[in-house]
């Protein structure tokens, strides 16, 4: 019998904490979170991480297992994770994954693009430049270079648009030339299970659980982590916004709104991501999760015929 990823896809708040307990337990196995904001110990409330009876339920990794002062990178997490799930499959051919961070995910199953190392002062000059307001030019001049990344990449998007960049100054090939090449083979066969829900409903979970939240505390959170504002792992939904309330800037009304509406904006960019794979087998988030088993126990049942 083969190793079998399955993966948990959908929007924040859509279910899939609760969905991947019943599955672990199910197939008596332990959860790889891949969700890149529940990984820092500083932040509980506003990342929405599994509660202590979730945690105690089924083993869970990549949980607040890091601080804020750390770097951490989707190719180290990479690495770690493909390390965890090594060791998990000498126990148990079925191991879940579970996170709204797409690239976190794909990283796991799919492997990320090599690229070569470039000067750093090459993405310093290229982010002058945008603080400057010429990503107009910085457009064109990817168009001269890789006309390929102009076209395929989301070039309104600073951060990939230097990324591509970087690679054709540093290494004087395309960006593109680096993409999509022979990843390292995986040793399990992912399944992903998707949920989803009409967008009034899963915006409507998504404001409750703001509400919850503040109830929660996240406002007392937010205040001790306000001093570090400026650290990479709290540019985040949910903690930007109360700095903002504590900078004078917003009423805590105002934040709070903002909180659900970038919630809400953040949810619709998953589900555009989520729409582009064909892979994903899609569910209502309100299935009954014996029938989301039924449908996973069939499809590992095919896997192994034809493997």
């Amino acid at each position: 019998m083969p190793n079998f990823l399955i993966t948990l896809i959908g929007a924040t708040a859509i279910g899939k904490t609760a969905l991947s307990i019943k599955l672990a337990k199910h197939f008596n196995t332990e959860i790889i979170s891949s969700d890149s904001r529940q990984f820092y110990k500083e932040m509980t409330i506003g990342t929405a991480v599994p509660s202590l009876e979730e945690l105690k339920a089924v083993k869970h990794h990549f949980i607040q297992n890091r601080s804020i002062f750390e770097d951490y990178s989707v190719g180290q997490f990479e690495k770690d994770a493909l390390k965890i799930l090594k060791g998990l499959f000498l126990k148990n051919k079925v191991v879940i994954m579970v996170g709204g961070s797409g690239l976190y995910t794909n990283s796991v199953i799919d492997g990320l693009d090599c690229f070569p190392e470039v000067s750093s002062q090459i993405r310093t000059n290229l982010n002058k430049q945008i603080e400057n307001g010429e990503i107009a030019i910085l457009q064109k001049k990817l168009k001269v270079l890789d006309p390929e990344s102009y076209n395929t990449l989301e070039i309104e998007n600073p951060h990939r648009l230097i990324r591509a960049l970087e690679i054709c100054i540093g290494t004087g090939k395309t960006y593109s030339e680096y993409k999509n090449k022979p990843k390292e083979p995986r040793n399990f066969i992912p399944i992903k299970i998707g949920l989803s829900a009409p967008r009034e409903i899963m915006y409507k979970r998504i404001n409750q659980r703001v509400d919850i939240m503040i109830q929660e505390g996240i406002l007392e959170e937010a205040k001790i982590l306000h001093k570090h504002k400026e650290l990479n792992a709290l540019q985040t939904v949910g903690y930007r916004e109360l700095f903002n309330y504590f900078d004078g800037n917003y009423t805590l009304e105002f934040a709070i709104e903002e909180i659900k509406k970038n919630t809400r904006r953040f949810a619709k960019r998953q589900v555009t991501w989520n729409k582009k794979d064909e892979t994903i087998n899609w569910f209502d988030f309100q299935d009954d999760p014996e029938e989301i088993i039924n449908k996973i126990e069939k499809l590992m049942e095919f896997q192994n015929i034809n493997n």
